[in-house]
């Protein structure tokens, strides 16, 4: 573990770069085929806005799926590369998701939603959680439903990034997510070729920053943390190392969210008052 909070670190070709230090690391903890990550009585405080970030991986059987549960406060993020979703919300939202789309389900004041996975056998995903500002968290529910065509994808040598949530610059311009987070934040998904270097500057505003190999055992910030999901300091570029096998790696970086977080059965608020409200509207709008 890195102590210092950027630190400088050698690449090919000789010369150096300031990374964020490693401040922490957690293993997964898992429950079946789901493993908590994130929580918002846990890291999410730390990390916020990524308040709740959950890793499902496991066999499954067509069918098998999330059945219909609330939100309200929060927006929820799932990405399954793996299977077609079906999916319908309290919104009016129904239909078919393919593998690799993405579900935005901005929850507002109060909504329900569910999931059925399509596919068969051995399957990754994730959901995460983003709360919603104030005035937003108590506003309408909104379902978005991004086609894997749609979600775009930043090439470089080695590899590409996904761009789940926020944007990226490159030569050609800014490359944004269709997805509008209400928040100054960045979610993406790195995948490296056997022995690609990816290494990125987050804006000056990010002081929050996370990254978690779901696939190989790539080096981070110049490190091997094998399975481990890793917090980094406020400041500095992020380093990611393939090795001698192509890895994928999701990455988060933000400005820290200022409200605090009231945390519900299913909802989080920036104020009691707020989650009273949508609780209300919950068990109004019950399918």
């Amino acid at each position: 573990m890195t102590d210092n909070p950027a630190f400088e670190l050698a690449t090919a070709d000789g010369s150096t770069r300031a990374l964020r230090g490693i401040e922490h690391r957690v293993r997964e903890d898992r429950h079946g085929p789901i493993a908590r990550l994130i929580s918002p009585d846990g890291l999410g405080e730390r990390l916020k806005p990524f308040i709740f970030l959950d890793h499902f991986k496991g066999s499954i059987e067509p069918g098998f799926g999330f059945g219909i549960h609330p939100h309200s406060g929060i927006a929820t993020l799932t990405w399954q590369p793996g299977t077609d979703v079906r999916y319908r919300d309290t919104t009016g939202k129904n239909g078919v998701l393919k593998a690799g789309g993405l579900e935005w389900m901005n929850a507002g004041g109060g909504a329900w939603h569910e999931a059925t996975l399509l596919g068969s056998g051995h399957v990754t995903g994730f959901q995460l959680w983003v709360p919603m500002p104030p005035g937003v968290e108590d506003g309408p529910s909104l379902g978005q439903y991004v086609p894997p065509d749609d979600v775009p994808q930043v090439a470089f040598p080695g590899g590409t990034v996904a761009v789940l949530l926020g944007s990226m610059d490159t030569p050609a311009g800014v490359i944004a997510s269709p997805i509008t987070s209400h928040q100054d934040m960045n979610y993406f998904v790195v995948s490296l070729e056997a022995g690609a270097t990816w290494r990125y500057e987050p804006p000056v505003t990010h002081d929050v920053a996370w990254a978690f190999a779901f696939e190989g055992m790539p080096l981070i910030q110049g490190e091997d943390v094998g399975l481990e999901f890793v917090v980094m300091a406020d400041r500095g570029a992020i380093d990611l190392s393939a090795q001698t096998e192509a890895a994928r790696v999701l990455v988060g970086t933000a400005k820290r969210y200022d409200h605090d977080l009231i945390v519900g059965t299913s909802s989080v608020h920036s104020n009691p008052t707020s989650l009273a409200r949508a609780l209300s509207r919950i068990a109004a709008l019950k399918p």
